[in-house]
């Protein structure tokens, strides 16, 4: 029976899908679109293959297949094989003159009562300032994370208070010992402690293997905590450290 819609490729088109192929950076979907147009090719060249035929080897429904030739014909060799562009067009919630209040108020202390600023707090001020008539808490998010903000995110460092002298002295002699000679008679010893997580394996992990990393479980057991001292000179190159089972003044001070 003959088609309405028959495939009948050159030999420059035969050639650059062949070179998709082999080169296999193309993602699968236009991959599985080249296989198709291929085998459906009427040329002399060609296979010929029936819809049927081209659905049982590579996996597809027959109306794919009828749909990629139609496309073919119809667009042409681009068309089939690429992806269309979505036609439908998506309005922005916010315009430029919104987003900009609404960056502004995200650098700005909360409301009263409030520690920081929340999506659902930032969407419920931008109405109540009548910056818009509604907006959505995913709205906010988006529009933060284009611009890379995060209110609910702080750190913490130390800010010496207005016109402290005093602070910067002290300071400064704290930073004036770590730029000392290495002196063996007066040694620079850092002590830090970190109380830590004891955890087991429930299955076995997985080594790596070429192309795979190891891999482990999920899902592990606790066996309680540990306190982990560590006592080290930088200058000489020199550290220790102790495992202790708790965290007690006694069993800083044997550590000192």
């Amino acid at each position: 029976m003959n088609k309405r819609y028959s495939v009948t490729l050159s030999a420059n088109q035969q050639a650059w899908l062949r070179r998709q192929l082999a080169a296999g950076s193309s993602p699968a979907r236009d991959l599985v679109r080249t296989r198709i147009l291929l085998k459906a090719d009427g040329g002399p060249n060609g296979p010929a293959w029936t819809d049927a035929a081209i659905s049982e080897s590579l996996e597809v429904s027959v109306w794919t297949v009828e749909r990629i030739r139609k496309r073919f014909v119809d667009c042409g060799l681009d068309a089939a094989i690429r992806r269309r562009p979505p036609h439908r067009e998506y309005p922005r919630r916010l315009d430029g003159e919104q987003e900009v209040h609404l960056i502004a108020l995200a650098c700005t202390p909360a409301t009263a009562g409030r520690r920081r600023w929340t999506l659902r707090l930032l969407a419920d001020r931008l109405v109540e300032l009548r910056y818009v008539d509604a907006v959505s808490y995913e709205t906010v998010r988006l529009v933060l994370k284009k611009n890379r903000l995060k209110p609910w995110l702080t750190k913490r460092w130390c800010i010496p208070p207005e016109q402290s002298g005093e602070f910067v002295w002290r300071m400064e002699g704290v930073l004036e010992v770590y730029t000392r000679p290495c002196d063996p008679k007066r040694p620079q010893v850092c002590l830090d402690e970190a109380s830590i997580q004891l955890l087991a394996d429930t299955r076995p992990p997985r080594s790596a293997k070429p192309g795979k990393p190891a891999r482990y479980d999920n899902e592990y057991e606790r066996n309680g905590t540990a306190n982990l001292f560590l006592v080290t000179e930088p200058l000489r190159g020199w550290r220790h450290f102790e495992v202790t089972s708790r965290r007690t003044k006694r069993d800083w001070a044997r550590v000192i």
